[in-house]
């Protein structure tokens, strides 16, 4: 972009880099890596079984992170699909009363050829974010919500698989309380 009329009136245009530079040579997106002690959390995670070659992969990197910052107290259970997450987080919530610190919902939502895509995504956003708020336990969106299989499974996989900074989320909120 360039810099407003002025400068095209003395012929210097400058280019406006919509970040700093220092910022733009290290990339933008991703949470910046904290280290963090999770020694004694009680961490839940809720997965779906829809899209299980995902899900597989994104449970594979919230374990991985968990175990990085010393959390080995994972409880783990299964619902069909992403729009049961926020009732699987719940359950999970209500039996182990005082003793889960966070818990991760993992779903992967890919478009298809109807509004489908769009009333479930809202659904399971809205209720994540709202069962976080009402129970004072930190929900964390590990939901993929992706246009087709192959943006699904480069957001799984290696470096940038986002179970990692999943990981890391609910173990940093989990620090909050």
């Amino acid at each position: 972009r360039l810099q407003g009329s002025a400068a095209h009136a003395h012929g210097t245009a400058q280019a406006i880099l919509p970040v700093p530079l220092e910022m733009a040579q290290h990339g933008l997106k991703g949470i910046e890596p904290k280290h963090l002690d999770g020694k004694g959390l009680r961490i839940g995670i809720v997965k779906a079984r829809w899209n299980t070659t995902i899900i597989s992969k994104l449970r594979d990197g919230v374990v991985k992170s968990l175990n990085d910052h010393n959390v080995t107290d994972i409880v783990e259970i299964e619902v069909p699909g992403s729009f049961e997450l926020p009732f699987g987080a719940k359950h999970l919530i209500d039996c182990n009363k005082d003793s889960i610190d966070a818990v991760v919902c993992l779903g992967c939502l890919i478009k298809g050829e109807t509004m489908h895509f769009e009333y479930i995504s809202s659904a399971v956003s809205q209720g994540i974010m709202t069962l976080g708020l009402q129970t004072g336990v930190p929900v964390i969106f590990g939901v993929l919500t992706c246009l087709t299989d192959a943006q699904a499974l480069a957001r799984a996989e290696g470096e940038n698989n986002h179970g990692l900074a999943w990981g890391s989320s609910a173990v940093e909120m989990a620090l909050l309380g």
